[in-house]
């Protein structure tokens, strides 16, 4: 189950270090991890941006 979750930001994650680093560098594993936790920390920074705005607007919504 959480291989669903986790295998697509890995496969997002390799493209975009790809963009900066050579598939065969040493390194590549570190900079998709760092790429990958970055990803998801964007995800839930919008997941709880969304959810602010949502709470917003329905207060405004029961003000009216």
């Amino acid at each position: 189950m959480i291989k669903w979750l986790v295998r697509p930001i890995m496969l997002v994650a390799a493209v975009i270090a790809g963009w900066f680093v050579a598939r065969d560098a040493v390194n590549f594993s570190i900079i998709q991890m760092v790429v990958a936790l970055l990803l998801v920390t964007a995800l839930v920074a919008v997941a709880a941006v969304v959810e602010a705005l949502a709470d917003r607007a329905e207060s405004n919504k029961s003000r009216k």
